[in-house]
């Protein structure tokens, strides 16, 4: 390989990006004495595509810093079907990293982000516009803790599963 070409496991600036929730704790505890407005977002982020990328960028323009936090594999298996995630976690983690809109990700096991966003309590917890604001999981604390949540309009025609689709319908059609 060459010596210009980074290869997977060490992406030094990606990977110190992906933080444990120890870690992010002692950032946002830091951030939160800049007093600078932390952004965090949520979901499975499997199949990065054009909706993900919209929405980071919205997310990002809300604050200063912008936290994403991925479901780990075996979580979005339970939530998303035996056949996902098509990308492991690790790498999903590293994808995101690599986004100038994000500044830090980490992966909860859960299926739902709430203990999480209880503890790191950010500034805004964005979620695409296909939520509704009942269906937040997080809001309450959030809100509770003077913070706000701001659904993100949903961009039309663009999501993981309907994306999985495609691919699968195409991979019928072929023949071999």
């Amino acid at each position: 390989m060459s010596e210009c070409m980074p290869h997977h496991g060490t992406m030094d600036s990606t990977i110190s990006k992906v933080k444990d929730l120890a870690e992010l704790l002692l950032e946002r505890e830091r951030l939160r004495t800049e007093g600078r407005k932390v952004v965090l977002t949520n979901g499975c982020f499997d199949l990065l595509h054009l909706g993900h990328i919209d929405l980071l960028e919205k997310a990002r323009a809300l604050g200063d810093v912008l936290i994403v936090a991925i479901n780990s594999d075996r979580s979005t298996r339970e939530l998303k079907g035996p056949d996902r995630p098509v990308i492991p976690q690790e790498e999903r983690a590293e994808v995101l990293a690599a986004l100038r809109a994000v500044d830090f990700v980490t992966v909860f096991d859960e299926l739902t982000p709430r203990s999480l966003i209880a503890q790191l309590l950010p500034d805004v917890l964005a979620k695409g516009g296909d939520w509704s604001d009942e269906a937040i999981v997080g809001r309450a604390e959030v809100e509770a803790s003077g913070g706000r949540v701001v659904r993100i309009p949903y961009l039309e025609g663009h999501s993981t599963t309907e994306l999985v689709k495609r691919i699968r319908e195409a991979a019928s059609k072929r023949t071999y």
